[in-house]
């Protein structure tokens, strides 16, 4: 697995365990780097202070784009992934869009539903066509 993908399920690791525990990401990001095990590399770093920065547009672009569900109802790791491949998308510009989409599909492919990757990827879709607006 590229060191990126790996980053990237170390975020969705971290953002899981955010929601289940009731933690804010930048308490548990800074306690999982100082344990180090396991190691937190500097592309999950910058995922989780992404988040930090953008959390709140991203859940307004997901409960606009999530037609018929809000992100309470969404699977976790849904909702997660999502959130990642919208930070990338929109925020971090050295990954190329179909990457994100195609790493956020394999997650949902390996760890959600069987319906998670068709909805995903809708999702994803739209607001790849409405990126040009979005980012302005």
């Amino acid at each position: 697995m590229a060191a990126r993908s790996k980053a990237r399920k170390r975020a969705l690791d971290i953002l899981f365990e955010c929601e289940v525990r009731g933690t804010s990401l930048a308490t548990t990001l800074d306690e999982r780097v100082i344990a180090g095990e396991p190691p937190v590399n500097e592309y999950t770093v910058r995922l989780i202070r992404g988040m930090v920065e953008h959390q709140a547009r991203i859940d307004e672009l997901l409960s606009t784009y999530a037609q018929g569900w809000s992100l309470d109802r969404m699977p976790a790791v849904d909702r997660n992934v999502l959130r990642l491949a919208v930070l990338e998308v929109l925020y971090i510009d050295d990954v190329p869009d179909p990457v994100a989409v195609s790493e956020a599909m394999n997650l949902v492919r390996d760890l959600s539903t069987d319906e998670s990757p068709a909805y995903v990827n809708g999702i994803l879709g739209s607001i790849l066509r409405d990126k040009p607006a979005l980012s302005a």
